[in-house]
């Protein structure tokens, strides 16, 4: 029962988050901003107010899409945030723009988790070989090496929550100094920008508990050996 109720919580909590930010993204795109400016408007006047008019702004396909490219210092933004006039277009819009700020300030937790990138990936796809081969085969060391290789996909989800928070405080602070927002508008994009942030948390706190599961069961393995 411990273990079905645990998988659930797997399910479930990157289930809830995502139906979270789809919902409230989805309320605040009906609403239009009052300086009635887009999305790539919004991020073009940050940028230019913050030395960065060398950055792009361009349009990308798909829902939510939205990102920062720092190979190419273009920040790409979905068809709704990039030609919609709501409140939600323009605080996704500062959002990525706040990924760019962090890039031009070299932002430590962003430089971070760049360097962490190589490993994050390696670690993501091999980390359950070398575990699958330490259950079937009951080869410890080859579970140890999963481990490792799980714990630097962990470590990278771990990176990444200061890395949104900061860009989300940074867009915060933009959309209302740049005159893109008005105070009595700050409630509404904080919650977009909020329930954003709870997919990262919801993401990281599966992999922790993966991790933590995983743990418990080499430290098992071991006993059984001894």
């Amino acid at each position: 029962m411990s273990f079905l109720l645990y998988f659930l919580l797997l399910i479930l909590v990157p289930l809830w988050a995502q139906m979270k930010v789809k919902s409230t993204y989805s309320k605040y795109s009906r609403v239009p901003v009052s300086t009635g400016i887009t999305g790539a408007q919004s991020a073009r006047r940050i940028l230019d107010e913050n030395g960065l008019p060398h950055v792009k702004v361009v349009e990308t396909r798909g829902f939510l899409s939205d990102h920062y490219n720092p190979m190419t210092k273009t920040v790409h933004l979905s068809p709704n945030n990039y030609h919609g006039h709501s409140i939600a277009a323009a605080a996704v819009a500062a959002h990525e723009v706040g990924h760019a700020i962090q890039d031009k300030e070299g932002y430590a937790f962003l430089r971070f988790r760049h360097a962490l990138v190589p490993v994050a990936n390696i670690g993501s796809n091999l980390s359950w070989i070398f575990i699958m081969i330490g259950l079937f085969t009951s080869m410890t060391g080859a579970f140890m090496i999963g481990i490792i290789l799980m714990a630097a996909a962990v470590l990278f989800q771990l990176v990444t929550l200061p890395v949104e928070f900061n860009a989300s405080s940074r867009a915060m602070d933009q959309v209302v100094s740049s005159g893109i927002i008005r105070n009595t508008e700050e409630r509404e994009a904080r919650k977009v920008l909020n329930a954003a942030a709870m997919t990262y948390v919801a993401a990281a706190a599966v992999a922790v508990l993966e991790l933590a599961r995983l743990i418990f069961i080499f430290t098992g393995m071991q006993r059984s050996e001894e």
